[in-house]
């Protein structure tokens, strides 16, 4: 089966003090004399909808979302369910046994602590369903471990549809140069 852990990327709310994301005709079917194409013009930040932070969101250096590491976004996860503040404990459960891809379901923030034990344990992805990892103050910090040892981060999905468990994720960004983030497709597949 296929879960589409997506959000629709113009009715999703975006962080505050972000621009709403905006559609605007180019050529268009709904005119007078319509246009024999349609062409729609959009206008939105690379962090808008279901997304894939870039390096270079918090790290002046860091690679564009034109190089983040696709095996770090495509392959093997674990999705886990968790509500509040999401402690290094929480983190070394959650990875018990080994996975490379986490996603965790509810509404969390991540603390400096268990993003420094996401980075020893190797993750390679961590996804939420919030828009944004870190508490206020401590965001920047959250962001910058993960990003420096290139955790990637998946915000903004929708995981109501996936129960607790192993799956297939693919959450690839889009390959575009100089930007810090990048709209992505989230999709998980069961295992064979």
């Amino acid at each position: 089966m296929i879960y589409d852990i997506s959000r629709e990327m113009f009715s999703t709310p975006t962080f505050p003090g972000d621009p709403v994301p905006e559609t605007l005709p180019h050529t268009s079917f709904d005119k007078p004399e319509p246009d024999i194409y349609q062409v729609t013009v959009i206008k939105i930040t690379g962090h808008t909808g279901t997304h894939a932070d870039a390096p270079r969101h918090f790290l002046p250096e860091g690679k564009d979302a034109a190089h983040i590491d696709l095996s770090h976004c495509i392959g093997r996860c674990r999705v886990c369910e968790h509500s509040g503040e999401l402690t290094a404990e929480d983190v070394r459960r959650m990875t018990e046994g080994g996975t490379e891809r986490l996603l965790i379901k509810g509404d969390i923030t991540v603390t400096p602590e268990s993003a420094e034990e996401m980075v020893s344990r190797g993750l390679l992805a961590l996804g939420v369903e919030g828009m944004t990892v870190g508490a206020e103050g401590t965001i920047a910090q959250v962001h910058r471990t993960l990003l420096g040892a290139e955790v990637y981060i998946i915000e903004n999905l929708d995981l109501s549809e996936a129960a607790a468990g192993e799956y297939f994720l693919s959450a690839l960004p889009l390959k575009m140069a100089e930007l810090d983030g990048s709209p992505v497709r989230a999709v998980l597949t069961d295992l064979p």
